[in-house]
């Protein structure tokens, strides 16, 4: 059931509540009675309801709940049925309705004689709908919200994870992951410690006041063990990549991981006790535990020599970079759409997904990387650096690294402000 606020006049509303939640300022309600004629007025830029405050004269403000549909909101907000699914469908013409998320909030504004006479709706991340009565229909005008983009700096410490971390910043998880993405070539996420640290420039976006997601992280300080790991993006021939100040790229030759952010459950090893075979055998590759479904991908660019099934490697996929260096990606639940033999692909390309085919006792990804026939440990891999940045390419990047490099703060100066900011109302 939404969540509703309500406004009275200088006379008495009444209200028939049906439940009260635990917070007292807060009330859910399931009908309502006649409003006292009074004055229309202004309802632009009202906050969220705080102590001090009103919300306006003759509305009822809703706030969407998990399991709410658009069409129940109308209703509890006063709607007739039959004005309710005709409202519905009028506002589906301008929008999308799946992109309702909970915390969208629609207000009604009754006239003096206690009827409905328009419908605003807010939802985050778009803009706002309003709707006129115009006799037995509503006359809809879109105003979507302004979007941009603002260049926002962020540090901090890392005490239990990077999830943890980011989501203390009041930050969204997209952003683990562009982190993780921007690192994957040196730093084992697998193996954070506490007091590690971050520090970063992106750019956030926004539509009107809510935040909507991130463009590509613009630079980036990573300390691991100790190490100060720095990434500045950059681009040459155009394409776009991270590389150190002084121009040298962070992409390697090989992936650390074929997944982007999980456990390891087994490392590589001559003598290891099989849970199916109850035997010791070597066990030549590296298991990240993941749930089934999760995305794997080549750690190199190459192509597929074998994508396959057999007993003990269930569904399996083998992959040639170079005349001497293959991987091996086992146990996957299926490949990705159209790959088989002979498919080209590139280092970070989704070739299968992870899964518990073969001998297994649960979802797991083993990965495995040999040359020339010689099973190596995937954990102590040496890699390749493509060449470094030079000519135009260099001038234009160092050119950005001064500019950027002052806007990456310390951890200790937490520079994105981690306030909360109350959502207008209207």
């Amino acid at each position: 059931m939404p969540r509703a606020y309500f406004a009275a006049g200088p006379l008495a509303l009444f209200v028939l509540l049906a439940a009260v939640r635990t917070d007292p300022t807060v009330r859910t309600a399931s009908a309502m009675g006649v409003i006292a004629p009074a004055p229309s007025l202004s309802y632009i830029d009202l906050q969220r309801r705080q102590s001090g405050s009103e919300l306006p004269q003759h509305s009822v403000l809703l706030e969407l709940q998990d399991g709410d549909t658009l069409e129940s909101v109308f209703e509890a907000g006063g709607l007739e049925r039959q004005d309710s699914a005709a409202l519905t469908g009028e506002f589906s013409k301008t929008l999308d309705l799946h992109r309702l998320k909970p915390g969208s909030l629609v207000r009604f504004h009754l006239s003096p004689s206690g009827q409905i006479d328009s419908v605003e709706l807010r939802i985050i991340g778009w803009g706002q709908l309003e709707a006129l009565r115009r006799g037995d229909r509503f006359e809809v005008t879109a105003n979507p919200a302004r979007q941009e983009s603002i260049q926002t700096s962020l540090a901090a410490r890392i005490d239990s994870s990077l999830y943890a971390s980011i989501g203390a910043a009041g930050e969204s998880p997209q952003l683990v992951q562009e982190l993780v993405d921007v690192f994957q070539w040196d730093v084992d996420f697998f193996a954070l410690q506490k007091g590690d640290s971050f520090s970063l420039v992106v750019d956030k976006k926004f539509a009107g006041s809510d935040a909507v997601g991130y463009g590509p992280i613009l630079a980036a300080k990573f300390v691991h063990n100790g190490q100060t790991y720095e990434a500045f993006r950059g681009e040459a021939d155009g394409r776009t990549g991270y590389y150190t100040a002084q121009g040298t790229p962070l992409r390697k030759q090989f992936l650390r991981a074929p997944l982007k952010f999980t456990r390891i459950t087994s490392g590589f090893s001559q003598r290891r006790y099989h849970p199916i075979l109850h035997l010791f055998r070597p066990h030549h590759g590296v298991d990240y535990g993941a749930p089934v479904g999760t995305p794997v991908m080549t750690t190199a660019d190459g192509v597929v020599v074998e994508a396959g099934r057999k007993r003990g490697e269930g569904n399996f996929i083998r992959i040639r970079h170079n005349a001497r260096i293959e991987t091996c990606y086992l146990h996957l639940s299926r490949f990705a759409s159209g790959l088989q033999r002979g498919t080209k692909v590139q280092q970070g390309d989704v070739v299968g997904f992870v899964g518990a085919t073969g001998l297994v006792t649960g979802p797991h990804l083993d990965y495995r990387v040999s040359d020339g026939g010689v099973w190596l440990d995937p954990l102590h891999l040496r890699s390749i650096t493509p060449d470094p940045l030079h000519g135009e390419a260099l001038r234009r990047f160092r050119s950005s690294v001064a500019a950027l490099t002052p806007r990456l703060p310390h951890p200790n100066q937490q520079v994105a402000r981690n306030v909360t900011t109350h959502r207008a109302l209207f």
